[in-house]
């Protein structure tokens, strides 16, 4: 089992956006304007207390858990992306066609992780929109494997190809290339 806790840092983050809209509130008592600031502090510290209060995700061998929810990995029929990587959000299709909106609020090497177990866990479901083997890489039941042979490169020009036989031809034929010179450099 693999758990996945939500991250400390939104529910300080939170609490100082908290603090800092009472601040601001405080200070729109004699400057007006204040309490636009305030207002976006109190919508900042609303969302990072949300996510600071996720439940933490559990993976285990026959299911996933999300707070008090168990989903079965043969449940799963897609698991797709949306644009959040942290925290990480994906929309989980399930085989009655219910959706489940996962939240986590991890740092980006804990959500890779998570989304990582997902997906290796989820045999039978779509992988943003690919069956599980082939957004794996792996081939296909049945199927044949071709083994292909290494490809040949050209390294020299046909000319050059031909004077290279030539000259093995002749080094083959006399065993070296230069007879003149051959006994003086001894």
């Amino acid at each position: 089992m693999t758990r996945y806790v939500p991250s400390r840092s939104y529910l300080s983050a939170g609490l100082a956006a908290l603090l800092f809209g009472a601040f601001s509130a405080w200070c729109g008592l004699r400057w007006a304007p204040a309490y636009f600031a305030a207002a976006l502090f109190a919508a900042s510290a609303a969302l990072l207390l949300y996510l600071a209060t996720r439940p933490a995700i559990e993976i285990h061998e026959t299911h996933v858990a999300i707070g008090k929810r168990n989903i079965p990995w043969a449940d799963i029929r897609r698991l797709d992306r949306t644009g959040w990587h942290s925290p990480l959000v994906l929309n989980i299709t399930l085989f009655d066609d219910s959706r489940v909106l996962l939240v986590y609020p991890g740092d980006l090497d804990s959500a890779n992780s998570l989304l990582r177990h997902l997906r290796r866990c989820a045999r039978e479901a779509l992988i943003d929109g690919k069956p599980s083997r082939e957004f794996w890489g792996e081939p296909a039941p049945g199927a044949e494997r071709r083994t292909l042979s290494a490809p040949r490169y050209r390294l020299l020009r046909p000319e050059d190809e031909e004077e290279v036989e030539r000259l093995y031809q002749r080094l083959k034929s006399v065993r070296h290339l230069d007879p003149e010179n051959s006994t003086d450099e001894k």
